[in-house]
């Protein structure tokens, strides 16, 4: 019978007993005085798991036992609770499971002992664990999962080594929260012995106590290679303020492992700050479940690690001013390492990314902007901008620009010399101030067409062209030789620009001189559309803003000198 009460090793400890769906008669043991609560030991199926009835009886009696709480053996939901066991119960008892078309029995056996005297504890119901020396012991108070009060809560639970109080004490053995167990942390010889684990519970007004006693061996193991630190490695991080972190340790242990343990300022980190709970862990790396460690790549095969982590849930600004150590204790020797935080450096990456971005974006939308509004941003720069412009030195120049076209024949039908002679000049003369030199008009008779026309081309700025379709309707020996003298002197002689007016559309430049065709090709035409009413004398149309465009900068205003027209082709 000794033999089926020492549970040896950490999966045993996990169950209150061994059983299993083949065991004909499973075994419970319990304290006298003490409660117990016996599950029944038959897998209930997903299929069954709301369609089954269980019933507990005792000693192969027919009669169930009864559901009524307040009786001392009673069934309450699946289990068969004793409170407390008495010599008396010791005995068989029966679980049967039945549904529509499935039944099944098994059958448990309960033994009531008494304490040793002088004892807390009987020895033949002690839970046998190995621990091997300088590793990380746990001591685990098993079955105790059934033992909670009204709130679902478990009550507190008190340790005792050779059932005397006290020897949690050694700062080597810490309770690991929320498991009911003891680290103990680089076992010595000294450590063997009986741990014995009690708690009050509380039912039906009176309170019992549930104890478990577990018998610790220790296994002496030859020295090995000193634990290091995995993580950390005096590392500087950096979080936001505010932000979650989890501070986390792990060192190589060797086979069981060695527990690391936090410190600030040299106390614990939970006494540093109430909010922090640190964790004990060790594993494998070729245990392929690791709860805790989730960072396994590039770790070597087979390593031992034990580690320890705490949660910053929120972090402050008292977190940036200390650092945070990481301890753990190597047979006389304690090794530290430590993490620290920082606030990290305003990222200015994410800002001259987008401000490049948007820099290109206004560069382009700018572009764009100007490409279509390049003539009237130009026209209303030169009218709002000259009075904040220095004074210009003078260039010498006595006319804007020379005007340069075809003499009309009575018989052709296109009218250059009403657009030359009266369109041209009331527009770019009166109403933008410009002054014009334009043959025909501003010369006097007698004087030779080439010499005058050299003349006030190297006194002007631009030359104006006014090309029309059918050359044949003009003086073409006239046009030709001004025309050619214009455009060697302006392309040639004095880089002056040359402004193309095409009165009408011109289908072929074929018959135009090159030079014609070299300005056509670089800087275009720019066409007449309207007619010879009033609304075509606007300085603000399409055409005349071009026009203007062309023209060099000068300020609004009548011309300085006065031109006496020739009389308007309109009148009669």
């Amino acid at each position: 019978m000794t033999s089926r009460f020492l549970l040896i090793g950490h999966l045993i400890l996990l169950i209150p007993l061994l059983c299993a769906e083949e065991c004909i008669i499973c075994d419970y043991f319990v304290l006298l005085g003490e409660p117990t609560a016996i599950s029944c030991p038959i897998f209930i199926s997903p299929a069954l798991q709301s369609d089954y009835n269980l019933t507990w009886y005792k000693n192969g009696s027919s009669t169930p036992v009864t559901t009524e709480r307040w009786a001392r053996i009673h069934q309450r939901q699946d289990l068969l609770w004793f409170i407390p066991a008495t010599l008396e119960d010791s005995g068989l008892y029966e679980c049967h499971v039945r549904s529509f078309n499935y039944s099944k029995k098994k059958t448990i056996n309960l033994a009531v002992f008494k304490n040793d005297n002088s004892l807390c504890f009987n020895g033949k119901m002690r839970f046998e664990q190995k621990v091997t020396s300088r590793n990380t012991g746990k001591i685990i108070c098993p079955d105790l999962e059934h033992f909670k009060d009204e709130d679902n809560n478990q009550p507190e639970v008190h340790w005792y080594k050779e059932c005397k109080p006290g020897f949690l004490e050694d700062k080597r053995l810490l309770l690991a929260e929320g498991e009911n167990a003891v680290l103990i942390r680089n076992v010595t010889v000294q450590d063997r012995g009986n741990y014995t684990c009690r708690m009050v519970y509380t039912y039906m007004g009176k309170q019992y106590n549930v104890s478990r006693t577990m018998s610790l061996e220790v296994k002496e193991r030859p020295l090995q290679m000193r634990p290091e630190f995995i993580y950390p490695k005096n590392n500087t991080i950096e979080v936001e303020l505010g932000s979650h972190v989890v501070m986390e340790c792990n060192i190589s242990s060797g086979i069981n492992g060695l527990i690391p343990f936090w410190q600030v300022d040299d106390e614990d980190v939970d006494i540093f700050d109430s909010t922090y709970r640190e964790q004990y862990y060790d594993f494998s790396t070729d245990v392929y479940f690791l709860p805790f460690f989730n960072d396994r790549e590039g770790m070597p095969h087979g390593l031992a690690v034990s580690g320890t982590k705490f949660n910053i849930s929120e972090v402050k600004v008292k977190d940036y001013a200390h650092k945070f150590f990481c301890h753990f204790i190597y047979g006389s020797q304690q090794f530290t390492a430590y993490l620290k935080l920082e606030s990290p450096a305003r990222n200015i990456q994410g800002y001259l990314i987008g401000g490049g971005v948007s820099l290109v974006f206004l560069g382009f939308f700018t572009l764009c902007i100007y490409k279509i509004f390049k003539i009237d941003i130009v026209l209303w720069y030169r009218d709002s901008c000259h009075l904040f412009l220095g004074k210009k030195v003078s260039d010498g120049k006595i006319y804007d620009a020379y005007v340069v076209y075809p003499k009309n024949r009575e018989s052709c039908l296109y009218s250059s010399d009403i657009f030359a002679l009266k369109i041209l000049p009331e527009v770019l003369e009166r109403q933008c101030g410009y002054n014009l030199f334009i043959f025909g008009r501003d010369d006097l008779p007698g004087e030779a067409v080439i010499s005058i026309a050299d003349e006030k081309i190297h006194q002007s700025r631009r030359v104006i062209i006014v090309l029309v379709p059918e050359p044949s309707c003009y003086s073409i020996l006239e046009d030709v030789s001004e025309k050619q003298l214009a455009m060697y002197n302006a392309l040639i002689q004095d880089g002056i620009k040359v402004i193309l007016i095409e009165l009408e559309k011109i289908q072929d430049y074929a018959t135009m001189p090159e030079s014609i065709k070299y300005v056509k090709q670089k800087h275009g035409a720019i066409r007449w559309k309207g007619d010879f009413s009033e609304r075509s004398h606007s300085a603000s149309t399409k055409f005349w803003k071009k026009v203007r465009y062309h023209m060099p900068s000068r300020k609004n205003g009548s011309s300085s000198g006065l031109h006496l027209l020739p009389k308007d082709f309109n009148s009669p």
